[in-house]
């Protein structure tokens, strides 16, 4: 039989994938890729794959190479899409390809089998990752094939399905949303989230930190290291990746960071309603942006702020390993060579605030901004520079006279 590989949670809709893969001829091997996805039973999860008839069943753990190759990079470049996401779901996606293509190899599978919608971005950040890497793949995508959706219409049609296999799931009523999670923020959509009457944050069970309402009472300050853009301390202590992004997760949700609702544009067009808590994320941003105040001349500053926003819907659409975004990249990374010191933040009921920031590459001369006399600057240039700047203006001004 020909093999497939299978991004498997072990959920009620990748537990039907899996059986129906099998009704349809496939021999699947499941791979559980783990990005921190906390509150899970990951081996109870592998071991019900196998009971379930898997050709084979694995948990591969990419957590570290998530928060060091692929959040750092896009932290690095201030992207933030339309202005406020972080992003946290996208920038899983192509890495859960590349570890889904890595065991297709390994196992000797064609294809590759995800449980993603045909109306969300994940389809096209997992098909757009994997064409990218092997473009012999065949991508299978139950929910975009309507034999499939006659078959399992709703919920009670997957579940019967199951009853039916003998695969165990939890037979529960739907939440009023869904969500997504991993180590660098949740996601929640759908459900009671499409009513835009509802607040957001009322319906969300969050699960990353308290509300700001709940938040300590009393400013708490927290230093954050940087070296060339990428974080690399927290309070004086060096740690991986994965590890930092987890204390800043438990510091900034102590204190009600890092939860947003947006209206968004997704890829495939239409608008959608999220609600995300990313509060480790939050503080990593702010304290970067912070820093790169001190270490950016304006126009390079400047011009990262026009880039920003286009690596931001790169990585949101899945355009994750294209040539663009790897010449986006190398630009990053050589903007952000002097990007290095540390930034103290005060965190009170999800507000940051800067405290304190040095860093041996600062642009900043007090002596030079200083509105009382001295440092190098003499004010006198001031009026030959406005003399120069302002001639276009004199001149228009002159042959098209605005009213005032």
């Amino acid at each position: 039989m020909p093999a497939c590989v299978l991004a498997y949670s072990g959920g009620l809709d990748t537990s039907v994938i899996l059986g129906w893969l099998q009704d349809e001829g496939w021999d699947v091997h499941c791979v559980y890729v783990d990005i921190g996805q906390p509150g899970e039973d990951k081996q109870a999860i592998l071991q019900k794959a196998k009971d379930c008839g898997a050709a084979s069943s694995r948990i591969v753990d990419v957590t570290e190479e998530m928060c060091r190759d692929f959040a750092f990079p896009v932290l690095k470049a201030g992207a933030k899409y339309e202005s406020i996401y972080l992003l946290g779901t996208s920038i899983a996606r192509p890495l859960i390809s590349k570890v889904m293509l890595q065991v297709a190899r390994e196992v000797g599978a064609t294809a590759y089998a995800h449980g993603a919608t045909g109306k969300g971005n994940d389809q096209c950040r997992f098909q757009l990752a994997a064409e990218a890497l092997d473009p012999s793949v065949q991508m299978i995508a139950p929910w975009r094939i309507k034999a499939f959706r006659d078959k399992f219409p709703g919920r009670t049609e997957l579940i019967a399905y199951c009853e039916e296999k003998g695969i165990p799931v939890k037979a529960t009523s739907a939440k009023p949303y869904s969500s997504d999670e991993n180590c660098l923020h949740v996601s929640y959509e759908a459900g009671d989230l499409e009513d835009l009457s509802v607040a957001g944050v009322d319906v969300v069970d969050f699960t990353m930190g308290v509300s700001p309402q709940e938040a300590p009472d009393k400013l708490e300050e927290v230093t954050i290291g940087f070296e060339h853009g990428v974080p690399v301390s927290i309070n004086g202590t060096k740690l991986g990746a994965k590890d930092l992004v987890e204390k800043a997760n438990e510091l900034a949700g102590r204190n009600g960071v890092g939860r947003i609702d947006m209206v968004e544009n997704r890829f495939v067009g239409m608008k959608s309603r999220g609600v995300y808590e990313a509060p480790g994320m939050t503080l990593l941003y702010e304290a970067h942006r912070m820093l790169e105040e001190l270490t950016l001349d304006r126009d390079l500053m400047h011009l990262r702020d026009q880039l920003s926003p286009v690596v931001a819907e790169m990585v949101y659409y899945g355009l994750w390993y294209t040539p663009k975004l790897d010449a986006l990249f190398a630009f990053t990374d050589k903007a952000q060579e002097p990007v290095t010191g540390e930034v103290t933040l005060g965190m009170y009921k999800g507000n940051l605030m800067a405290r304190r920031r040095s860093s041996p590459n600062s642009l900043y001369d007090a002596e030079i901004a200083s509105m009382e006399g001295g440092g190098s600057y003499d004010q006198d240039d001031a009026t030959g520079f406005l003399r120069i700047t302002g001639l276009p203006c004199r001149v228009q001004g002159t042959v098209t006279p605005r009213s005032y």
